[in-house]
Formats: structure tokens, C-alpha cells, sequence
């Protein structure tokens, strides 16, 4: 049940409530503001923000209009000219004022509609742009026809919207404009005298200058408005306000101090194949200050794919178990579960410990051996999926809590197995590198360790991009591979978001390629059952297949380090974070490694410019950060469901100052306030229902 304050349902309410939201556009709404779980709001209508601002008022003559540019003009009605034969010819009518005349073409629309719109002999006001056909003036299907009433009540900029088929930007802005007259009267949450030094006006009136512009607004600069700015902070603060309770929430209960003797940590360390980095050495230093103070620890471990992020983790499980207390690592699929468990064991036991794999298939006896060693110590070190999280699982004394790829997981899961002990002790892992402003965004209630140097003896990986219609020569380029004994990862292209039609990209290329290569081709994808997935995945790890046909199921933390060629077939199909995370499947080893990216032409610009970063870096951050300026934030960690807070109103990438402003801020408020009781805190909660982080609120509730 939903606790949200009832000022706010009006906005709660679905799209379907405002006038012209019937059926027929109702689907198109959600279409364009819905999710697959939830019909849109007439909240999602106020926050789908118009793009840009076009001027509407009248624009010089015809002579003068600029080709290419947006113009209102004045014309009168000189003839029509309907096209001679059937087929795909145009409606030409022409119009023209004192200066020259120009042509307005059709295609397509009924010609008794056309001469109703601009009879012969009256005047029009037409809106649109110029183009030069043959050397004469021409303007295709204007975007606005209208008499002098209709010229009376235009807006002086239309706001422009981004639309979807069926649902063009002016049905969009009239939607607005009938949400707008739904906006309840809000508490202020913003302190006023941070308000007045910004210059920013009231939420309600922000919302209304945003899709009634005064200004039109062509820019990127156009776009910070003192009003939009105001929407942008409002949005982070609910992000940095929600991540700051749950923040206070975890670090409430005082920790334990999880230091020992370090006897554990240098048997270890001296069985490791490699010394540490230094980047190493200084996250494990950080995180080993938070376990030993006596607050609970929340941070997270950012490396690079192939930065030795496991190592650390493992050097910090043992200074937990040097404590007296058991720790546990958890991954978000059988595969790198099974993997982690298969590398750490032998280094565990080195110390004379115990490690035990828990997942969703293990058989019945096993799974009660686990628990009962668990339950009562005897089990130092448990690896597992999910399966971690469910209520017969008790330990004797958790001490510390590693949740590998973050992303995967909701803060949620992570407060669940952080649940498991006495005051643990949580360390969560992640290869996507996230740029600054992201990391505080959507990691604001952890602290961060960096590692940014990759081990010794890691070879650079050599990026090639090659055209599709070059196909038969990366075939032969494979026999020379396979010849040599490497071992190839090909990667089978991403379908819009279906999985079956992935699965068939997938199938496909598995079938060519065993024509010519036989029994060496494997095949995993995400539709397999998990025991023939880790199957397909152990025969490519032992070398009994050498080519492992897959979709993006390989994309985190798989380890084969003979693996030293990556085929991404249709790498334009790919943001840049997957495709650098693809990437770091090869060079794992000390062969040197290729990836091939096959790409479709011709490429549009943020295709190019992906596939040309790639080629010239493998410095994740700074492949993040491109990846951020190219996509949007919302889609950094891969689609939108990443976990990753996707902005509506914010955009990191332009107010990456506010996300700063914002977390001191929420830091004061939950300092002096943290149960949001006093007449700010109060308004604070409704900002963090219409901004929906709720959970944050429940958290309140629970004490």
C-alpha cells in the first residue's frame, strides 16, 4: 500500500484522465511515457519535457526567409496545381507575398482537403522550412496552416516535443497543457535562501515555463533555463536525499571492528601468481580503515575489466575471517558464481579454510551440508547467486558481504544479504567504470575505491574495425587462430531488446560457422537452462570447443585467458560500455589479443564515433565518460533497467554541478533532520514520493 501523501495523486492519476487521452492515444502515451509494468501518468506527461523551442512570429518576407531555418510568413493563395498522373507526384500550391512567391508540396493528402485548408485568393500564415528545388523556393508539407484567428492565438514558441508515431509533438503539448492545469499547490522543499541566491523560480511555476516557453530555445546553452535548472535540482535531490536515508539507515547500527592479525591476508597474498598493484595496495588499505572503525562499511570497489577487483575482495574476506567472522561473495549468475568459487578455492585452502558454492541447483544434500557448515563456522568462506538471500540461509557470524557487478543488483538485495549478520560489513564490486558524476549520482550513499592500473604482464588488446561484407576474410583469419591453439569468443548481435530474435542472430552464425569449423563451435545463450549453459561454458574453458558462438550472457567477469580473439558481429548495435566490457573477455592471458569489431555500413555519426573510441582506447573511464556525452546517463550500465538512476529532468552530463550541490545538501538535511519531521522535512517526503523514491520513505517508516 502505498503511503504517498494524497496532494499528489492527482499527478498519480493515468494519462487517460486529461481530455484527448482516449483510447486510440492513450496506447501511444504509454507508448512514449509508460514502462512495460505501468501505464503512463499524468505525471510522466509534465516531466517529458519539451526538447527545444521554435519562434512562430512572423519572419521577414518570402525573399528574405532563410533556406533551412524554421520561418512563419504571411502568403496569399496564387494557384493549385495537382499532379497530371497517378502515382507518387506531389500537391503543389503556389503562394507569395510582395517580395516572391514559393511552393508548398504535399504528398499524399486528399486534395479536397488541401483547398479547404488554403482556398484560392485568401491569405494564410504558413509555418516551416525552406528548401531550394532546381533553383526555386519550396516548402514541404508546412507544419502549421492558419488564418488570422488561428495566427491570434499562437503561441509565440512552440515548445517541440519528443513525439512517437501516431502522436506528433503539437497533440503532445496540448496533453501538457491540460496536465498542467492538474498541478496541485505544493509545500516549498527547496530552502528559500538557496532559492533566491540561484535566481530559481517556484516548482509549479518551472513546470509551466518549461512547456509554455517565452524563449525559443535552439541550444544546448538555450536549454539551461533558471527554470529548468530549478526541475534538474529537484530530481537530484530526491536521487541524493533517498541514497542519503538509506545511507544513515545502514550506518546506524555500529559496526564491528573485522581486523585480525593479518597472518590469513600474507598466506594468501604470497599464493597469489601476481604482486598487487598499487592501485590495489590503496583500495585494500581503504577498505580495511572501514572494517576496522567501528562504523559499518558501504563502499565500492570500481575497476576496469581485468584491474584484479576479485583479489582485493579476496584479501578483504580474509582479514574478516582473521576476526573470527565468515564472509560471503555474491554474483549475479551460476556461471561467474561457479567461476569465482573455482578460482578462490585454492587459495582459501592454501590458508587452511573452508569455501562452499551455494546456488539455486544444488541437490538437496549438499545444500544441507552447506547450511549446517555455515550455521556453525565450520564453513569460512560461502560463494554464491541469489540463493544467498533466502531465509534458511544463517551463518554463525557474517562478518563481511562482497556483491560482485553492482548493477545487477537493487539496493534492495543488497540491504537483505548486508541483513544476514551482526552489523556486516558490505564491499560491493563493479567493472563498469562509471564517470564522477555518475559514481555520486547513483552511488551516492557509498564510499568509492578506485582501481585504475591493470596487473603486470597484461597485454594491450588490438581493436580492428572491419566491414561486414569482409566476412570470408575473418573466417580465414580464425582457421590461422584456431591453428596456433587460441581460443575465439564470436558475439552475436543485439536485436532491438527481443532475446528470441538475438537467439536466432545466434543460431544462425552457430550453424555457418560448424559447416567450417565442425565440432570446435560451441553455443551459449541466455534461453539455455542453466546446467547446459555452465556445460557449454566448461567444454569452451577446458578447450574442447575453441569457438564459442554466445549472446551479451558472456559480457561480465568470464575468465578464459587462452580465449585471445573477440568477434563482435554488428558492433553498431552496441553501446560502447558493453562493447568495451565484451572486449575485456580476451587479453586475460599473456598471448596477445584481438578484438574484431564487424560492422554494417553505411554508419550513422554516434555509431562512428563509438566503434572509432574503441579503437583508440582501453581506458574504461574515459570510454564511460564518451559513452555518457553520446547516450545519456540512463543508459550507461546497458538498457535503462541497469539499476542505474535514469533521469527525467536532470542530465548529468550538463548539471553535473547541482549533483554535488545536491548531496551536500541532503547530507545538512538528514544530519539535522533525519526523520524529515520539521516543516521542510515534511515537504522533503512529498519531493521524494513525486520523484518516486519511495522505498527511501519506507525506510522512515520502519525506523
Amino acid at each position: 500500500m502505498s503511503l504517498r501523501p494524497s496532494l499528489l495523486d492527482p499527478l498519480f492519476a493515468p494519462a487517460t484522465v486529461l481530455p484527448g487521452a482516449g483510447p486510440k492515444v492513450a496506447v501511444l502515451i504509454d507508448k512514449l511515457v509508460g514502462t512495460p509494468e505501468r501505464p503512463a501518468r499524468v505525471v510522466d506527461l509534465l516531466f517529458h519535457l519539451p526538447q527545444r523551442g521554435i519562434a512562430r512570429q512572423l519572419r521577414g518576407s518570402i525573399a528574405e526567409a532563410p533556406p533551412g531555418e524554421p520561418v512563419t510568413l504571411g502568403v496569399t493563395v496564387v494557384a493549385h496545381r495537382p499532379p497530371q498522373t497517378a502515382g507518387r507526384k506531389p500537391f503543389r500550391v503556389l503562394v507569395e507575398d510582395q517580395t516572391g512567391d514559393i511552393t508548398l508540396v504535399f504528398f499524399n493528402l486528399p486534395r479536397a482537403r488541401i483547398e479547404k485548408m488554403l482556398p484560392l485568393g485568401s491569405h494564410r500564415y504558413v509555418s516551416g522550412r525552406i528548401e531550394l528545388w532546381d533553383g526555386f523556393r519550396q516548402m514541404v508539407h508546412p507544419s502549421r496552416i492558419l488564418d488570422e484567428k488561428g495566427l491570434a492565438d499562437l503561441p509565440a514558441v512552440e515548445p517541440i516535443y519528443g513525439a512517437t508515431e501516431g502522436l506528433t509533438s503539437r497533440a503532445i503539448g496540448k496533453l501538457a497543457v491540460s496536465a498542467l492545469d492538474r498541478l496541485p499547490v505544493l509545500p516549498e522543499w527547496q530552502d528559500r535562501a538557496f532559492l533566491d541566491r540561484q535566481g530559481w523560480p517556484a516548482f509549479a511555476d518551472a513546470l509551466r515555463t518549461e512547456h509554455r516557453p517565452a524563449e525559443a530555445a535552439e541550444t544546448e546553452e538555450d536549454l539551461k533555463t533558471p527554470a529548468r535548472r530549478r526541475l534538474a535540482y529537484d530530481e537530484l535531490l530526491a536521487s541524493q536525499l533517498a541514497l542519503a536515508l538509506v545511507r544513515s539507515r545502514m550506518h546506524r547500527p555500529p559496526g564491528r571492528t573485522n581486523v585480525g592479525d593479518g597472518v590469513l591476508s600474507r598466506r594468501i597474498e604470497a599464493a597469489l601468481p601476481f604482486g598487487l598493484t598499487g592501485a590495489q595496495t590503496r583500495a585494500l588499505a581503504e577498505i580495511r580503515g572501514d572494517m576496522g572503525s567501528d562504523r559499518r562499511m558501504l563502499r565500492l570497489l570500481q575497476g576496469d575489466v581485468g584491474s584484479g577487483k576479485t583479489a582485493v575482495a579476496l584479501l578483504a574476506m580474509a582479514s574478516a575471517i582473521e576476526a573470527g567472522r565468515q564472509a560471503a561473495m555474491m554474483a549475479p549468475t551460476e556461471i561467474l558464481a561457479r567461476q569465482h568459487a573455482e578460482r578462490l578455492r585454492p587459495l582459501i585452502e592454501t590458508a587452511g579454510l573452508r569455501l562452499a558454492l551455494l546456488t539455486g541447483r544444488d541437490r538437496a544434500a549438499e545444500r544441507r551440508a552447506t547450511l549446517a557448515g555455515l550455521a556453525d563456522g565450520s564453513i569460512h568462506v560461502v560463494v554464491g547467486t541469489h540463493a544467498l538471500f533466502q531465509d534458511d540461509v544463517a551463518f554463525h557470524d557474517l562478518g563481511l558481504a562482497v556483491v560482485d557487478e553492482q548493477h545487477r543488483f537493487g539496493v534492495h538485495q543488497r540491504l537483505a544479504l548486508g541483513a544476514k549478520g551482526a552489523a556486516v560489513d558490505v564491499l560491493v564490486m563493479t567493472a563498469t567504470p562509471i564517470p564522477r558524476t555518475l559514481a555520486l549520482t547513483c552511488f551516492g550513499d557509498m564510499e568509492v575505491s578506485v582501481l585504475d592500473e591493470k596487473p603486470a604482464g597484461r597485454q594491450p588488446i588490438k581493436t580492428v574495425l572491419v566491414s561486414t561484407d569482409r566476412l570470408e576474410e575473418v573466417t580465414l583469419g580464425l582457421e590461422r587462430a584456431l591453428a596456433k591453439g587460441d581460443r575465439v569468443y564470436w558475439i552475436c548481435p543485439l536485436v532491438a531488446e527481443s532475446e528470441y530474435v538475438d537467439l536466432a542472430a545466434a543460431e544462425e552464425r552457430f550453424s555457418a560457422l560448424r559447416e567450417r569449423f565442425g565440432e570446435a563451435v560451441g553455443l551459449v545463450h541466455g534461453k539455455m537452462a542453466g546446467k547446459d549453459k555452465d556445460e557449454a561454458m566448461e567444454r569452451f574453458v577446458a578447450g574442447e570447443t575453441k569457438i564459442l558462438v554466445s549472446t551479451t550472457v558472456v559480457e561480465v567477469g568470464v575468465d578464459v585467458p587462452a580465449a585471445t580473439v573477440m568477434v563482435i558481429e554488428h558492433a553498431e548495435r552496441f553501446g560502447l560500455a558493453q562493447l568495451h566490457q565484451l572486449r575485456g573477455r580476451v587479453g586475460r592471458g599473456s598471448g596477445a589479443s584481438t578484438c574484431l569489431l564487424l560492422f554494417k555500413g553505411p554508419l550513422g555519426q554516434v555509431a562512428r564515433a563509438r566503434l572509432e573510441m574503441m579503437r583508440e582506447t582501453e581506458d574504461g573511464f574515459r570510454i564511460a565518460e564518451e559513452d555518457l556525452r553520446l547516450r545519456g546517463e540512463g543508459e550507461v550500465l546497458g538498457t535503462r533497467q541497469s539499476g542505474l538512476a535514469a533521469f527525467r529532468l536532470a542530465r548529468p552530463e550538463v548539471d553535473g554541478d547541482l549533483i554535488v550541490a545536491a548531496r551536500d545538501d541532503a547530507k545538512l538535511v538528514v544530519e539535522r533532520d533525519p526523520g524529515l519531521k520539521s516543516e521542510r522535512g515534511q515537504a522533503l517526503r512529498a519531493l521524494l514520493y513525486l520523484f518516486e523514491r519511495d522505498a527511501a520513505v519506507k525506510l522512515l517508516q520502519a525506523g
